[in-house]
């Protein structure tokens, strides 16, 4: 149709092509102006979906070119099969490995790239219709120069928007190289587990070094008890030998000498000597066995332990070996036990006590006061101080290995972190905090024995 026009009221006339005339009535027309309306409508309609599309592409491309680049840039080997175990696409680093053309490779079955002798084993792996889950094996592929290195592959399936298996996607990595890494990891890892051993060796020796310390102070007075009893023994002796000496011989003067020597006295001191010597060595055996029994070794079951009894020891022995000298008030619980290794709870009362000896030097009248209570199924242990506290900063790092707020060389920052391990390993807690007049507090919180 060229054109059409009106030919009277009522009528329009149509041209067709070839001059031919078709006179239309208006119910002609009406039909005839809806078709043109609606061609206009999907004219329209048309024109919207190619710009969509369009944009829809873009979209597209971008997407497709990003995947392609990130797959690119994988160092990992990554392949990916159909369910027949055909190479469908392939990345950059397995041409590098394969060493052969894109062409060759693609639309070949995997099979032919891996070694013959890793073969059965991977291709049951890659076309397991029932398999969806996620493989990890080990093999060689062959390459333009040979066979490769043995690799770690990991195999996943690929799946459709129903859900079912349409292939296999391979990727993996030279098992050299992952095992180089795991070898320089596991090395650093004991390393650092030896460096740690060392440092709480070192802890432990300062430790006992503190203890020692106390210990010296202890020994020293029975010690030269004996020691000047001993003396005393040997003039007596002297003296009884020259007056038996005289007695045997049939001296005369044996009753003046006597009287001389002033043996009646000599022989009753004796008694008190010989008892004083004994009480003296029984407490340097006493002191000695508390620290055979104080070692920090954990071998051995626990055992039940009275709480008074260490904490007092420790106190004692803690102050003996420091310069600070400062009030030690020790208000204790009788007969509160424990299932401890005693050394162990014995270290963390020392540790205790050693810190607040720290923070109260340089204080004003220095006090420290130790409490045990307990309750009906916990035992608990207070050192508190009248020292400056605990700043804010630092109660997040307390508890944190080589933390410490003391200049260099005056302590290690593992103190307060053994002692906070210890605790935990005897299912106990340990809080630090700061007192509402001053001073700082540490309570130790441990299970009563049964």
């Amino acid at each position: 149709m060229s054109k059409s026009g009106r030919s009277g009221p009522g009528n329009l006339i149509a041209k067709v092509t070839g001059g031919e005339s078709i006179a239309l009535t208006g119910d002609s027309e009406s039909m005839w102006m809806d078709v043109i309306h609606k061609m206009d409508e999907v004219y329209s309609d048309l024109l919207r979906y190619e710009s969509d599309l369009e944009w829809k592409n873009k979209d597209l491309e971008e997407a497709q070119t990003f995947i392609s680049s990130v797959i690119a840039s994988v160092s990992d080997i990554l392949v990916v099969v159909d369910g027949r175990g055909l190479i469908q696409q392939i990345n950059p680093a397995f041409l590098r490995l394969l060493r052969q053309p894109e062409s060759e490779i693609l639309g070949s079955p995997i099979a032919d790239f891996i070694d013959e002798a890793d073969r059965p084993f991977a291709m049951a792996l890659l076309i397991q219709d029932k398999c969806t889950d996620e493989r990890n094996a080990e093999m060689r592929f062959m390459t333009a120069l040979g066979v490769s290195d043995l690799m770690a592959v990991n195999c996943s399936a690929r799946l459709d928007h129903l859900g079912r298996r349409m292939g296999t996607v391979l990727t993996g990595r030279p098992i050299g190289e992952l095992r180089r890494a795991y070898e320089a990891l596991h090395k650093a890892h004991l390393e650092l587990q030896h460096a740690q051993r060392k440092l709480v060796e070192q802890e432990k020796m300062a430790s006992l070094g503190r203890l020692v310390a106390g210990v010296a102070h202890e020994l020293n007075n029975p010690i030269s008890f004996v020691y000047g009893n001993i003396h005393t023994l040997e003039r007596y002796r002297q003296s009884l030998v020259q007056y038996f000496d005289a007695v045997r011989g049939g001296d005369p003067d044996a009753s003046s000498l006597r009287q001389s020597l002033k043996i009646d006295a000599l022989l009753d001191d004796c008694a008190p000597l010989i008892e004083g010597t004994l009480e003296g060595a029984a407490r340097v055996s006493e002191i000695v066995r508390n620290l055979r029994r104080l070692s920090f070794s954990k071998t051995g079951d626990r055992q039940s332990v009275d709480l008074e009894k260490i904490i007092r020891t420790a106190s004692h022995w803690a102050s003996r070996a420091k310069k600070t000298k400062a009030e030690i008030d020790l208000d204790l619980t009788a007969g509160v036990m424990i299932d401890a290794h005693e050394g162990q709870i014995h270290q963390v009362a020392v540790n205790m006590i050693d810190n607040a000896l720290d923070a109260v030097r340089g204080v004003d009248s220095p006090k420290i006061t130790i409490t045990l209570r307990k309750t009906d199924r916990d035992a608990l242990i207070t050192v508190a101080d009248n020292g400056p506290g605990i700043a804010p900063e630092a109660f997040d790092k307390i508890f944190e290995p080589f933390f410490t707020t003391k200049v260099v060389g005056e302590g290690t920052g593992l103190g307060l972190w053994i002692s906070y391990t210890i605790v935990q390993e005897h299912a106990g807690t340990i809080i630090a905090a700061n007192g509402p007049n001053g001073g700082a507090f540490f309570t130790v919180t441990l299970p009563l024995g049964g």
